[in-house]
């Protein structure tokens, strides 16, 4: 029995090579054809249009007349306000979501004096500074004022659902809102995750 195997196992890898031929380890030839490395891969589809390189150039043209840059020297809100109609802003329907997850604690211990990130008190913390600079910047640009607000992250949703700062899934009225209301949840919250 012992013969047969070791018979078997070498008429089964022999087709591999061995350590003296020139070519050793290398795979047995494929019955299937191949294409040679050195030319493009030419995909075999049956659609009739052309490919995306031929069709970026007008794609790019159509962007560019659709959306500008606007550049990122400012020294005020309203002038960030300004060229934001310049560039072709009409309206904007903000929503906000707020991350209510623990990393918030560390990292706010390395980068907020060794505090949450959602530490109220008398001075705003980053994410009240970042809801009302962009609640300045984009409320001209609201039409009806009401935003939408979610938060995420703590104890009662964790990476599961969100949770309406307004019970009913009411809007809040304006940033103003946004940051009152942002005020009174943020502590009673536990943060997770």
């Amino acid at each position: 029995m012992g013969g047969k195997s070791s018979k078997r196992a070498s008429s089964r890898y022999s087709s591999y090579g061995s350590a003296s031929d020139s070519n050793s380890w290398a795979y047995p030839q494929s019955p299937y054809p191949q294409t040679p490395m050195n030319q493009p891969y030419a995909s075999p589809s049956p659609y009739p249009y052309q490919s995306y390189p031929d069709q970026a150039p007008a794609v790019k043209k159509k962007l560019e007349r659709k959306y500008s840059r606007i550049d990122d020297n400012y020294n005020n809100i309203q002038q960030v306000t300004d060229a934001l109609a310049h560039a072709g802003l009409e309206s904007s329907n903000l929503i906000v979501g707020v991350d209510f997850t623990k990393s918030n604690e560390w990292t706010g211990a390395r980068s907020f004096n060794r505090r949450s990130l959602h530490h109220i008190g008398n001075e705003m913390n980053p994410y009240e500074e970042a809801i009302s600079i962009i609640g300045r910047t984009l409320a001209s640009f609201d039409e009806d004022n009401l935003i939408p607000c979610f938060g995420f992250g703590d104890a009662s949703t964790h990476d599961q659902e969100v949770f309406s700062f307004y019970p009913g899934d009411r809007f809040c009225e304006g940033f103003e809102d946004v940051l009152k209301r942002y005020r009174e949840l943020a502590p009673q919250l536990r943060l997770a995750g």
